[in-house]
């Protein structure tokens, strides 16, 4: 079987028609990546890397041929610098510092610009997944304090709960020895 890049010519063929076709109908790129992958039974990020890894293929005549009269491209991948990455980073976690989420931290450094606000998410993603350790390190650098994991949190809030429950027995039982003090202390006095 005669593939590119793992689809056969006749999937890519159908893939790159419907997503031209989308496009001149206004549909956006997630929206059509979402919707062929369902139709297809394939992720949407699947879909969404195939694409893109086609449009690089452009010197293969199969290619060309399939995207021959469609006005269809990949705009370039503009890396962050590490100058960019320690910034935003700091910028970031300063944000978040002041209790807001992750979410509106980026939207708030990114000044509401769609295209580097999804950069920056990507990027502070791709940071706390793979160097932890470098987001930490920002983090102490801004005087911030270390971010706690989920587990971290989630054993945190079940210590609180069972100190809770403690005290609630303790003051049960010390109600109950008050009343026995209170008890024998009359019986002396008689």
């Amino acid at each position: 079987m005669n593939k590119i890049n793992g689809y056969t010519q006749e999937e890519a063929t159908g893939l790159i028609e419907y997503i031209y076709q989308g496009k001149n109908a206004g549909k956006t790129l997630s929206y059509l990546f979402e919707t062929y992958g369902k139709e297809h039974s394939r992720a949407k990020g699947s879909v969404r890397n195939y694409y893109y890894a086609f449009l690089k293929k452009r010197d293969d005549s199969r290619v060309s041929e399939i995207l021959d009269g469609k006005d269809l491209r990949a705009g370039t991948i503009k890396p962050f610098t590490e100058e960019e990455t320690d910034e935003m980073l700091r910028r970031v976690l300063t944000e978040k510092s002041k209790g807001v989420s992750v979410r509106k931290a980026i939207m708030s450094v990114s000044q509401g610009d769609e295209r580097l606000m999804l950069r920056m998410q990507n990027k502070y993603r791709n940071l706390l997944k793979k160097q932890p350790e470098r987001v930490a390190k920002a983090a102490k650098e801004a005087g911030i304090p270390e971010e706690k994991t989920f587990l971290q949190r989630k054993l945190e809030r079940e210590i609180d709960a069972l100190y809770s429950r403690l005290a609630i027995d303790l003051r049960k039982e010390n109600a109950r020895l008050r009343a026995e003090l209170e008890n024998l202390r009359s019986r002396c006095e008689e």
